[in-house]
């Protein structure tokens, strides 16, 4: 019963000690997160890889639905028809995907 007592009261300790040096760390981490991502050649750069990726992914869109054709379900095929259209009426503007509300 000693040994488990010892044991526990170890744990528990450990515990503590733990999690006091596991914050101090993930707060350390989280401000030089913080910072790396306010960096404004970081920021360019995350931006032109989205519209990047944006400009690959209508082609791909457009190479794939050429080969696909009507084997799309019914539901799929109306909403990529909904978004062609909400897409039409913007005059073709720039969609928010990939954008944060900040």
């Amino acid at each position: 019963m000693r040994y488990r007592l010892t044991f526990i009261a170890g744990v528990a300790l450990g515990y503590v000690l733990g999690t006091r040096a596991g914050r101090e760390r993930y707060e350390q981490l989280k401000k030089s997160a913080q910072r790396f991502a306010e960096n404004p050649a970081v920021r360019n750069a995350a931006e032109s890889a989205a519209h990047s990726g944006r400009d690959i992914a209508g082609k791909a869109y457009h190479s794939v639905s050429d080969k696909v054709g009507d084997r799309v379900p019914a539901s799929v095929a109306e909403r990529v028809r909904s978004l062609k259209e909400r897409s039409s009426q913007n005059g073709g503007a720039e969609d928010d995907w990939g954008t944060t509300n900040t």
